[in-house]
């Protein structure tokens, strides 16, 4: 198995933001709930990088941060209507979800 270390956003149980991840090409790998009415647990793929988007209170504090490492960072820019700037490290936009969490996003300088 691979190791790897999968970030939890808090998410408004009031607030889908499933559309808005899809824009970042994540697709839905599962969602759970414990019954009608309880929080959802969700969890988004995209190419290998998986994210955990919880409604439970005690899962993560609200408006969280999350850095993730692309190799389309222009496509993701212009998806979002900014433009990415440069930093030592690469080329980096931040987004916030419906929910508040921020997720920087860059594509490294050596790529």
């Amino acid at each position: 198995m691979r190791e790897s270390l999968v970030p939890i956003l808090r998410i408004d149980p009031a607030v889908d933001v499933l559309p808005w991840y899809r824009r970042l090409r994540f697709s839905l790998v599962s969602e759970h709930t414990f019954g009608p009415g309880m929080p959802r647990y969700l969890i988004v793929q995209r190419n290998g990088v998986y994210l955990h988007l919880s409604e439970h209170d005690g899962d993560a504090p609200p408006n969280g941060l999350a850095f993730m490492w692309v190799s389309d960072i222009d496509s993701i820019a212009n998806e979002f209507q900014t433009h990415a700037h440069a930093e030592p490290w690469g080329r980096e936009v931040e987004l916030v979800d419906p929910a508040g969490n921020r997720l920087r996003i860059c594509e490294p300088s050596d790529q």
